[in-house]
């Protein structure tokens, strides 16, 4: 294969789908092949910015001595702390979590399209059909991997500097937590397994807009380039970017309420005492308490951290599909429409 004469990656990558498809991957089925993109796109995006991602985290929960920090003096002071993984804490419960959530966010959005789209033809085949597929979806992959997720926010919550001794986010006590398994055990003792799912609530309540309006984004711009730019890494790179930024900027303070319910527990052993009944509680306490703007703390974080997460989660999912010898989503619409 002469694929070093390319002209374009993108027509790298084409050249190599047709030499997976008639070889190593011929016999896959489409839906495993699309966990394994959907999976491999999601731990990427999550390992690239999972620095900005535990700052944020610390600036949601309103951890003492990182509040009123900003971004590059938040990353210094955990440097300091915790040695260079401190940046990284919490990212191994992260990409656990997000390899089963992406596989099954993208593989269950295809799924779902594929069902709607030849049960429901009325609706048509434009991008209304990416925004109720990718809220199904998004739904689906949230109820199966959550106790991940509030594994991974508890140990990024934590501080601890390099002699062992809790900085911050608990006083004058031993971690809390050890790791995924400690953190799981501990919480379904104390709660059983609704505990562990503690902060589902706003979770499913942002997901299912974000889920979608982000698919809906990703594609309906996609579908507006002209046709010779649609393959192009640089386009899907910015319609990811884009696609990321909008959801979340609609869905952040849900995000918020979120991660003070996930760390309530620890911020009662510590310096506050946080629950709330509910999303809307939630969001009404912290609005009286904290201030509206705690609702949008760390956005600014959040946005940096979105543009190159969404990008590189669209891109590469894409790109892997490709790879994989997986059709194009527009010609697997057309082909199910017209069946």
């Amino acid at each position: 294969m002469d694929s070093s004469q390319g002209s374009t990656i993108a027509g790298f990558v084409d050249n190599a789908s047709i030499q997976r498809k008639q070889s190593s991957f011929d016999g896959v089925p489409v839906y495993v092949k699309e966990l394994i993109a959907g999976g491999f796109a999601g731990a990427l995006s999550k390992t690239a910015v999972a620095p900005l991602e535990r700052v944020k985290i610390l600036w949601q929960t309103r951890t003492p001595g990182f509040h009123s920090l900003g971004v590059y003096e938040s990353m210094n002071k955990l440097v300091k702390r915790e040695g260079f993984q401190g940046l990284y804490k919490g990212n191994g419960a992260g990409v656990i979590r997000i390899v089963p959530y992406a596989a099954l966010h993208f593989m269950t959005y295809e799924r779902y399209k594929s069902w709607i789209l030849n049960n429901y033809p009325v609706l048509g085949s434009g991008p209304c059909i990416d925004l109720l597929a990718g809220s199904a979806a998004g739904g689906t992959s949230v109820l199966c991997t959550y106790p991940l997720d509030l594994a991974r926010t508890k140990l990024a919550y934590q501080v601890v500097d390099t002699r062992g001794d809790i900085k911050d986010g608990i006083r004058g006590v031993q971690p809390t937590h050890n790791g995924i398994k400690g953190v799981l055990t501990s919480v379904y003792k104390e709660g059983g397994a609704r505990g562990l799912y503690r902060g589902a609530g706003p979770t499913l309540t942002g997901i299912l807009p974000y889920a979608g309006l982000k698919f809906y984004m990703y594609e309906k711009l996609k579908t507006n380039l002209p046709e010779e730019h649609q393959k192009s890494i640089v386009m899907r790179l910015s319609c990811g970017a884009l696609a990321g930024l909008f959801g979340q900027t609609l869905t952040y303070p849900l995000d918020v309420v979120k991660r003070q319910m996930q760390v309530g527990s620890l911020q009662n052993a510590s310096h506050e005492n946080v629950r709330y009944k509910n999303t809307i509680d939630g969001l009404r306490t912290i609005v009286r308490t904290q201030g509206w703007r705690q609702l949008f703390h760390g956005v600014s974080i959040n946005y940096i951290r979105i543009v190159p997460s969404a990008a590189i989660s669209f891109t590469t999912y894409d790109m892997t599909k490709s790879w994989l010898g997986i059709p194009p989503q527009q010609q697997k619409s057309r082909s199910v429409s017209a069946a």
